[in-house]
């Protein structure tokens, strides 16, 4: 007896089943009859308010945090407001400086009155251009200063020795000023002991207390100590409208992207917390003078 024979079943190709068409038909015609309950007004307003809090949100956490650095480099330099002396703090990275036109130039509707030089760096490191800014500074008039920027780990009173031997102040010159802006692997107490021995030195040097620089934050977070608040601070704090600090200070750096005639790109700009006179008398004395 012959087997009967059958043809074979054929499998439907995918996607061609007409029920999956059907359903997906169904649905995408179902979400547009949902959008045409609503008028259009309404849908164009639901789509404003979304793009409205999306550029909200990409303003507040993206842009403003940063919005006083760009108006800074890219616009028109702010800078902050009742305050009568001003000055700037400059290194080798000013590269040639115009000082004819620098003794006469402006911050705001201020004259630079003062600035700040970097004499040495760690136990080894001098400044390149110290000596002729040094110089230059005193020949046009402006009230002068140096600083030490400290190296966490390396031995203070090498450090201090170091900037002595490079930084001869004179009388007229502002207090010496330790830069200090990184822990390094000490621990906060034994950040605060070479600190304190740095600054021991020094003022048994000059026989005046020297000026602290830090940043706003590590100030808080390092040398949020009664022994360090006899010292006059000078406080780092930028693209904000007024110092946050609470504690005295004596200047503040408020940007690092200022603009000043004879300086070649951004200069640190920074304020003095009282009049010229207070500015003076803040100066190293005459020894010889004193009783």
């Amino acid at each position: 007896m012959k087997a009967k024979t059958t043809s074979p079943t054929r499998k439907p190709k995918k996607g061609s089943s007409p029920k999956k068409g059907k359903k997906a038909t169904r649905k995408s015609l179902s979400s547009f009859f949902l959008f045409r309950r609503f008028p259009v007004w309404l849908l164009l307003l639901g789509g404003l308010l979304v793009t409205a809090a999306y550029v909200a949100f990409f303003y507040y956490v993206f842009v403003n945090p940063f919005s006083f650095r760009w108006r800074a480099i890219y616009g028109e330099p702010a800078y902050p407001e009742g305050f009568e002396v001003r000055g700037i703090d400059i290194s080798h990275y000013q590269d040639r400086i115009d000082w004819n036109e620098l003794k006469s130039a402006s911050i705001g509707d201020a004259p630079v009155s003062f600035v700040f030089i970097k004499a040495t760096e760690g136990e080894k490191l001098c400044d390149d251009s110290f000596e002729k800014n040094f110089s230059n500074a005193k020949e046009s008039g402006l009230i002068r200063g140096a600083y030490h920027f400290f190296v966490p780990g390396a031995d203070p009173r090498r450090q201090a020795d170091f900037f002595l031997r490079v930084a001869h102040l004179e009388p007229g010159d502002l207090p010496p000023v330790l830069d200090i802006e990184k822990q390094g692997n000490l621990t906060p107490i034994q950040l605060q002991h070479d600190i304190k021995v740095w600054l021991d030195e020094v003022e048994a040097a000059y026989g005046v207390k020297p000026i602290l620089y830090t940043g706003y934050k590590f100030k808080l977070d390092y040398l949020n100590s009664p022994e360090f608040d006899a010292y006059p601070y000078w406080i780092a704090h930028y693209y904000v409208e007024q110092l946050k600090y609470q504690g005295r200070w004596a200047f503040w750096q408020h940007t690092d992207c200022g603009r000043v005639s004879g300086i070649k790109g951004f200069v640190d700009c920074n304020i003095f917390n009282g009049t010229l006179y207070d500015l003076q008398m803040l100066t190293l004395p005459d020894r010889e003078e004193q009783p």
